[in-house]
């Protein structure tokens, strides 16, 4: 059942370390705004401190995370044990968008693997940690991270990423700008 940790434990790292996929929830402050929710693989999380994440976060067909960022900061970030031992792990925070050319980009990108595509590193101040049993999610097996994406974004190029950014990723589904829309 659910327990609550005041920092992020070395045993919630390690599990946490395991894990192949996270997901991400933010939501606007209007009521009737949209939840969004998704998924995230390759190799993209990491562990600043106790109390601080980071994520590479990838170009794609949207930009919820960010806009609701910028517009409320709030942030949760769930991960699910699909292999024995069952746990959920939620990391509840503040979280922010860090975009090329910020002064805080070169330490944080660093960090991260060069992955074609790269639309901004997501951080967030970790208020609550909390797990849960995880008895009903079932059981998978990891095969391998897609490479789909990757692949996408090297045809693409460095020129068309932009491109579809100024597209697609400036404004959410529910008219918020995101802070690319500052630097495009």
């Amino acid at each position: 059942m659910a327990k609550v940790f005041d920092s992020i434990t070395e045993e919630l790292q390690k599990f946490i370390a395991n894990q192949q996929i996270f997901f991400v929830a933010t939501a606007p402050i209007d009521s009737t705004g949209h939840v969004n929710l998704s998924p995230k693989g390759l190799e993209s999380f990491r562990i600043l401190s106790p109390y601080k994440v980071a994520y590479l976060d990838l170009t794609g067909s949207g930009n919820e995370t960010s806009a609701h960022l910028q517009e409320n900061g709030r942030i949760t970030l769930m991960f699910c044990a699909f292999q024995e031992p069952p746990c959920i792990l939620r990391l509840y925070g503040r979280g922010n968008t860090i975009l090329p050319g910020n002064s805080e980009w070169e330490s944080l990108s660093s960090q991260f693997p060069q992955i074609p595509g790269t639309r901004q590193i997501i951080v967030a101040d970790i208020e609550r940690v909390q797990t849960s049993c995880g008895m009903g999610v079932p059981l998978y097996e990891y095969q391998e991270h897609r490479q789909a994406l990757v692949n996408w974004a090297e045809k693409k190029g460095e020129q068309g990423i932009k491109e579809y950014h100024k597209q697609k990723n400036l404004v959410s589904i529910d008219g918020l700008a995101t802070p690319l829309s500052e630097i495009l």
